[in-house]
């Protein structure tokens, strides 16, 4: 019975290691690919999306923001997306579609802080 459940395990961790390989593999062949073929580039995110989903594993942070969270379509800052600092938030516009996505950035501020005071007491 917990030679069973082992194996499983092992298993499931084998297809997420997998899902992980291609999401990344997928992503950058959009950024290779985009230049030329933005339409393919599009696809290989749908794609890698439809991987991620079906292991049940999270986007890595590496490629989580260069993707359109509505039309997903494969975000280039300065060509289809325009990228701004507001207050506490980095600001992303797709422009395909106009969806407004928007990340803090206050922890990346905080270590900034405590590190120029660490800096400086010394």
């Amino acid at each position: 019975m917990g030679r069973k459940k082992f194996f499983r395990q092992k298993e499931q961790r084998e297809k997420r290691r997998i899902a992980r390989e291609r999401i990344d593999i997928l992503f950058t062949l959009a950024e290779r690919v985009f230049p030329y073929e933005p339409e393919l580039a599009n696809r290989y995110v749908e794609i890698a999306l439809a991987v991620q989903q079906k292991a049940r594993i999270r986007m890595p942070r590496k490629w989580k923001r260069r993707y359109c969270k509505r039309c997903h379509s494969f975000l280039v800052p300065g060509v289809n997306a325009r990228v701004r600092l507001r207050n506490g938030h980095v600001v992303i516009k797709c422009l395909n579609c106009g969806h407004i996505m928007r990340y803090p950035y206050i922890r990346e501020q905080k270590e900034r802080r405590r590190i120029s005071h660490s800096s400086s007491d010394s």
